[in-house]
This record gives structure tokens, C-alpha cells and sequence, in this order.
């Protein structure tokens, strides 16, 4: 049954609200794409989004927010690389650009899922009343990918979103026509200066004059993605990983999966029930909590279809050795 698509006045705010807080996935316009949106800190909800997409791996999401307050929650270094952050977010928020800074451990909500288990988070104020509203009324950050199957063209219509994801998001806020039509610019103010790590709705030029220098291009590694759009550093444990694992050997710890489940007291299960979507809900929160009690971690065998395509691309390059 394909969603609903409805004009965004204040009910259909408040409906959008609703399903944002039971876990849901709702099509919000920006300006430069519409956004397949859900709550930032619902593990299962990003999992939905993820198998929604089809995507192969879990690259890092952007964060929406309301506002640099919401903003300044999630994130940390706002004084660093002189001011960089408020000069750029006073001059292009709400707009087409994305800034990745250090993730606020203390006060940020958005989940490890949603950052690939990376210590950064990538932010966006989007120009779009419908996306204001929608934030300001949810009251905390929501990803939103571009809201089409991963590999296909970005939508700038409610109606391209209906056509191909409408059975499998739960609503449809219908903003009109995009009006950048171009996905966002992405900045990264993590390290020393500045990085370009996605080029998109802003000028670079324009960017450069705001900072006073500028920018580096890219970043520090090609192999893994720091930021959407763009390959750079992923997590990986300091335990080291033996996938597809029956049972524990000598000084290892477990990590299940359906009924290769717990056998110790230090052990997890990414999902007693065998579901694919928990799993990916739990995946860096456990390795996460194991990698602090252990050296060495077995993981039992996920099965290789649908989000288990990704949740083995995540262990497989956890377990790589430079």
C-alpha cells in the first residue's frame, strides 16, 4: 500500500510528528532534495531507513536540525579552526551545507547508527519551511537521506518519491518542486583546516571567502566513508574480529546472532529473535561495549540478504588489518 501524500499543514505536521516518534520513515521536502526522514537517536528506525534504501553499507547521515542551539547539543569544536563553525553556519544556515565535527558525547542524541560508529556527526540546517517545521515540531535532529533507492537519481518531487519508495515509507509531506535540486555541500571541520569532502548547492569560492582560507580538498582516507558522498575513515575495533564464527576459541568473547546466541556472561546478541534490522539497530553499540572487555571478538554468521549485505560490509571492514 503505497503512503499517503499530504499537503503539510499543521495536521499533517502533527501526523508526521507521530509516526516520526513511533520509529517511522516520513518523506520531507528540502531545498535541495526531499528526505527520507526518521528520528535521529531510534536505532531501528535508521536500520528501516537503511533496508528501505537497499544500501550496501552504512555510510554516515546527515543530522537535520532546527537551528544552531540543536546544533551545538551534537556537536562539539565550534571554537576550533578560529570560529569556523559559527562563521560558516551564521553565513550559510539555513541552507545547502553540511558541516562534520566532533560528535558531543555528553549531550548529542543522535545514535551510534546514524554516525557508522565514526566519533563525528555531519549537520545540516535545511532552507525548507515544511523541514523547519517538521524539526522544530519533532523537537531533535532527523536524518534524511535523499529519499530514493540507493544508486538511483535524488527526487526533487513528492510524486518521484511516491513512484519509487512510496510502499515502503509510512508518509509523504508534499512541498512542491526543490528548489536547489542538488544535494548538499559538505565541509569538514574535524583535524587542522578545513576539508571539501562533497561539492553540492554552495560556491566553494563563496565558502573560502567566509573562512579566510582555503579549503583542503578531501580527506585523510579513500576507503571507508567519513560523510555521504564521500570515502573516508570507518570504525574499527582494537579487539580483533573473526567473522562468521560457530563458537568461541580460547580468549575470545562472542558476539550472536539469532540462535548462535549468548554463551557467557561477557557475550552479546545482535538479535535473539534473528532479525536482520535489530541487528544493524545493535551492531556499533555492541561491538562498542565488547571491544572494551575483550581482545579478541568471534562473531557468529550473519545471513547475506537484505541489511545483513550491510551489517557484513560493516564487519568486514571492522575486521580488516591495515
Amino acid at each position: 500500500m503505497s503512503a499517503p501524500v499530504l499537503e503539510p499543514d499543521d495536521e499533517a505536521i502533527a501526523r508526521a510528528v507521530r509516526t516520526l516518534r513511533g520509529g517511522g520513515l516520513v518523506a520531507m521536502p528540502t531545498e535541495t532534495v526531499y528526505g527520507l526522514a526518521c528520528d535521529a537517536s531510534h536505532g531501528q528506525a535508521i536500520a528501516r531507513l537503511y533496508d528501505a534504501k537497499g544500501r550496501p553499507s552504512f555510510n554516515p547521515l546527515i543530522a537535520h536540525v532546527a537551528d544552531e542551539a540543536m546544533a551545538r547539543r551534537e556537536a562539539g569544536g565550534w571554537d576550533g579552526q578560529r570560529g569556523a563553525a559559527a562563521r560558516l553556519s551564521a553565513a550559510f544556515w539555513p541552507g545547502p551545507l553540511t558541516l562534520v565535527m566532533p560528535f558531543a558525547t555528553d549531550t548529542g542524541s543522535v545514535s551510534d547508527l546514524a554516525r557508522a560508529g565514526l566519533p563525528t556527526i555531519a549537520l545540516r540546517q535545511p532552507d525548507h519551511p515544511v523541514a523547519q517545521r517538521l524539526i522544530r515540531a519533532f523537537g531533535g535532529p532527523l536524518v534524511a537521506p535523499s529519499a530514493n533507492p540507493s544508486g538511483r537519481m535524488s527526487p526533487t518531487r513528492a510524486e518521484h518519491v511516491a513512484a519509487e519508495m512510496g510502499d515502503l515509507v509510512d508518509l509523504i509531506l508534499d512541498g512542491g518542486a526543490c528548489r536547489v535540486g542538488l544535494e548538499s555541500t559538505i565541509v569538514s571541520l574535524v583535524g587542522m583546516e578545513p576539508a571539501l569532502l562533497r561539492p553540492g548547492g554552495l560556491d566553494p569560492s563563496d565558502l573560502e571567502q567566509v573562512l579566510g582560507r582555503p579549503l583542503r580538498q578531501g580527506g585523510d582516507r579513500p576507503d571507508a566513508p567519513s560523510s555521504p558522498g564521500q570515502l573516508l575513515r570507518h570504525y574499527a575495533p582494537r579487539a580483533r574480529l573473526r567473522l562468521n564464527a560457530i563458537a568461541c576459541d580460547e580468549g575470545e568473547v562472542f558476539l550472536g546472532f539469532g540462535s548462535q546466541g549468548v554463551s557467557g556472561s561477557s557475550d552479546a546478541n545482535l538479535s535473539p529473535s534473528g532479525s536482520l534490522i535489530e541487528a544493524a539497530a545493535n551492531l556499533f553499540t555492541l561491538l562498542r561495549a565488547l571491544d572494551d572487555r575483550a581482545t579478541a571478538i568471534a562473531v557468529a554468521p550473519i545471513p547475506t540478504i537484505g541489511l545483513g549485505l550491510a551489517i557484513n560490509d560493516r564487519l568486514q571492514r571492522a575486521a580488516r588489518r591495515e
